[in-house]
């Protein structure tokens, strides 16, 4: 794999973490906190939240310190996990596909996002909200859609890798 090969999903990553920070720096230039505008009536709407606890909203209760400490920290050890991921050469069992390295490059860009803006406002920023009737989806962002069509990814690689190794065995006689 050439280096230029290599260097391409942190590009997808920085791209992700630019596209998150254009969108939160818009909604909180251009909205107050709990404003709503609605796009799609009965679908979806753009409101402007600010989370401090995980995804969907999870810890956000606790006023716990420590909560945000443990937040960043599992962040960046997964930054730095998909990292060392990209950075290796491929040998063994972990062969770099499309889906992988996609999928690393999108997660990667995302939670780097949600981590600048807890290191740097103690909060993530969510402004994307979708409803159907009584049901509302949580609140979430650019760098969570990256993050949950990354791990999407991954999980589709997997299935497919998997699917690969048992082909050559469906075919040898039992």
């Amino acid at each position: 794999m050439s280096k230029i090969e290599r260097l391409l999903p942190f590009a997808a990553s920085a791209a992700v973490f630019a596209l998150d920070r254009v969108t939160k720096l818009a909604i909180r230039g251009r909205m107050t906190p709990w404003d709503s505008y609605t796009v799609i009536p009965g679908l979806f709407n753009i409101v402007h939240t600010e989370n401090r606890g995980a995804a969907f909203g999870l810890f956000a209760d606790s006023s716990s310190p420590v909560r945000t400490i443990l937040l960043i920290a599992l962040a960046l050890a997964v930054m730095l996990f998909i990292t060392a991921l990209l950075i290796q050469p491929w040998r063994g069992g972990l062969a770099p596909t499309l889906f992988l390295r996609i999928g690393l490059a999108l997660v990667l860009g995302g939670a780097m996002g949600n981590v600048y803006d807890r290191v740097v406002r103690g909060a993530v920023t969510d402004f994307l909200e979708f409803y159907w009737g009584s049901y509302v989806f949580p609140t979430f962002n650019v760098a969570d859609s990256a993050i949950t069509t990354g791990a999407g990814l991954l999980l589709l690689d997997m299935w497919r890798g998997r699917r690969r190794q048992e082909e050559p065995n469906a075919s040898q006689p039992q």
